[in-house]
């Protein structure tokens, strides 16, 4: 994926006041990961937030944090209101479900939420990097 960048609010990033894409990508992968897919046993992937939901209510409520910054930075990314809708959903069903005794933990472990928000994340930003790379009028083009 080629590293595109966008304008970051006065007074925010770096001191050219652009975002590496790829770079904030790489980071909020490697954080849905931890969460959802990091470990495995008999082939089956999970995360700390699937061992977190074994702790009753306050393991699915500590889950929030990251789900939370994940969306926080996808806000802050230009990522549409429709998508950070459907984040959001991906991030309540995981809740809301996880609460559920037994249900919720296998729950936990199937659905992945953040590795889910994660790619539509990617998904847009893949996006927003084709339609910078695509040429806007100018010489030789109808």
């Amino acid at each position: 994926m080629a590293k595109s960048q966008i304008l970051t609010p006065p007074g925010r990033g770096a001191a050219t006041g652009r975002v590496d894409h790829a770079a904030e990508m790489a980071r909020l992968d490697r954080l849905a990961r931890l969460m959802d897919s990091r470990y495995s046993i008999l082939g089956i992937r999970f995360g700390l937030d699937g061992l977190l939901g074994l702790v009753p209510v306050v393991g699915d409520t500590l889950s929030l944090g990251p789900a939370a910054y994940l969306l926080w930075k996808a806000h802050q990314l230009g990522v549409p209101r429709a998508t950070l809708a459907r984040m959001l959903l991906n991030s309540g069903a995981d809740y809301v479900v996880g609460l559920v005794p037994l249900l919720g933990d296998v729950f936990d472990v199937a659905f992945k939420a953040n590795n889910r928000n994660a790619g539509l994340l990617r998904a847009h930003l893949e996006k927003l990097a084709a339609e910078e790379a695509r040429p806007i009028g100018g010489a030789g083009t109808r």
